[in-house]
């Protein structure tokens, strides 16, 4: 049933008739409840991973991730066949890049896209072929490009007119020839958060299409630049289809005009796709979304008589995040009464916007379930929140938990493989929580946490003070 009219839960959540359901689109699929009412995730008890490793906790399910880069993979490489190309798809960096996930996604055929000099060198201690990886980014310093020159990145997303003579210089001193892709705005408005969306013009990404085509005509001028074509991203937690078919066909009609004085032989749609982080949310299934994409990049092709280009495709999000699960330990309950006379529970975990800043940021919703056993207690509205001194510090905004969850138990929030360790922080000088791996009931560091002596070890006030003798 919905909620109540006069609560201030919103009209699209539910109350469920288990407060204990563990919804399938927000879990791994792995996930489950043991004998004991205990979460399970991929064979490995929660009680048992707090135990070892503490709170808070993220747990990453390697088989989902592997699973979905597969499915990506292999849905585009059809699609790409059906309609008389190829396809590639990279991973996200930027939604959680760790040299173990790197592996993980390479080894199921996946590329990987960075942006920034951290993320490229982590790519590189993992193995990452450098022709595999795209580099993004509106402001890659000369120190940024120059590496990736050196190394022989595939592909260096440019984004800028400053960009493309940063580049020049670089490859005239090293004699390098550097393969790269204009970014376009396409002027597609994603439905999505405003700080998601990346394709209008009034924004930092990217060249306006009424640009692009002298920012091409000045690489092909360049002998150290190859062109190898455009790139377009429309935002981020995106469902359907139309924002993508919209795009693709504004962005045609450049590469059409482009042809005319050379080839344009890649065609990168980016991707953005979206995840499920509540009940409510219906994510486009993965071969919908590449048949569809794919085909109305055919049509519009077909329709202006040239070949269709290779694609490259960034799901993002869509393959690390819904194989993610915090868990936490709860402190503190409080219930407040509201105007409406309805009560709410704020329930308070050891963690909150320092390890899970998306909430704070973007307003984003999150499910929560208890974790360390089955709740006997009627569903009750709640609202789970961190330990930081900011009213804004809340993790899941609105969600029913069982009316006995209390102090010691266990909670565990899905779909946070993606943005919430790549965003996490030391606010309040709080620690950033372990990263572990599961699968097949073992479990792994694949991040290890901080300490306060991490903490203590970046102030270089407290060397000086032991040096002078201070107390």
């Amino acid at each position: 049933m919905l909620a109540a009219a006069d609560s201030p839960a919103p009209e699209w959540l539910v109350v469920p008739d288990d407060p204990n359901d563990l919804v399938a689109a927000v879990w791994p699929s792995s996930a489950d409840r043991d004998d004991d009412g205990a979460l399970v995730l991929a064979g490995a008890r929660a009680t048992t991973l707090v135990q070892t490793f503490g709170t808070p906790l993220l747990v990453i399910d390697e088989d989902e991730v592997r699973g979905r880069a597969r499915e990506f993979r292999l849905a585009f490489e059809q699609a790409a066949a059906d309609n008389g190309t190829t396809a590639q798809v990279y991973y996200a960096g930027k939604a959680f890049l760790c040299t173990t996930v790197a592996r993980w996604v390479v080894d199921e055929g996946l590329r990987v896209d960075v942006c920034t000099g951290g993320e490229l060198e982590i790519a590189l201690a993992a193995g990452v072929a450098p022709a595999s990886i795209g580099f993004h980014g509106n402001n890659k310093s000369v120190t940024e490009l120059e590496r990736a020159v050196e190394v022989g990145v595939g592909t260096i997303i440019v984004d800028s007119a400053i960009e493309i003579e940063r580049l020049a210089a670089i490859t005239a001193r090293t004699d390098a020839v550097q393969r790269v892709l204009v970014r376009v705005i396409s002027g597609v408005h994603a439905e999505t958060h405003d700080f998601l969306a990346t394709a209008h013009e009034d924004q930092k990404f990217g060249f306006p299409l009424d640009e692009a085509e002298r920012a091409v005509a000045r690489i092909r001028e360049i002998p150290g630049l190859e062109f190898a074509g455009l790139h377009c991203h429309i935002g981020s937690q995106i469902f359907g289809v139309a924002g993508f078919r919209e795009s693709a066909e504004r962005v045609l009609e450049l590469h059409a005009a482009l042809l005319a004085d050379g080839p344009v032989p890649q065609l990168n749609l980016g991707g953005g796709f979206g995840i499920a982080y509540t009940r409510v949310d219906d994510p486009t299934p993965i071969r919908t979304l590449a048949a569809e994409i794919v085909s109305a990049v055919a049509a519009g092709c077909a329709a202006r008589g040239i070949d269709v280009p290779s694609l490259s495709f960034e799901p993002g999000r869509a393959i690390v995040g819904t194989a993610g699960v915090t868990l936490y330990e709860v402190g503190t309950t409080k219930d407040v009464q509201l105007d409406s006379g309805v009560v709410r529970r704020y329930v308070s975990v050891d963690g909150g916007m320092s390890d899970n800043a998306r909430t704070a940021l973007y307003g984003a919703q999150f499910s929560a379930r208890l974790a360390s056993r089955t709740g006997v207690g009627d569903p009750q509205l709640s609202r789970v929140v961190g330990k930081h001194c900011e009213s804004g510090d809340i993790v899941v905004d609105h969600e029913y938990l069982p009316s006995d969850l209390a102090p010691g138990d266990l909670l565990a929030v899905p779909a946070t493989g993606a943005y919430c360790a790549s965003l996490a922080s030391n606010y309040n000088l709080v620690p950033r929580p372990p990263v572990v791996s599961v699968r097949d009931g073992r479990a792994q560091v694949i991040v290890r946490g901080e300490s306060i002596a991490d903490l203590l070890a970046r102030d270089a006030g407290i060397d000086s003070q032991a040096a002078s003798g201070e107390h």
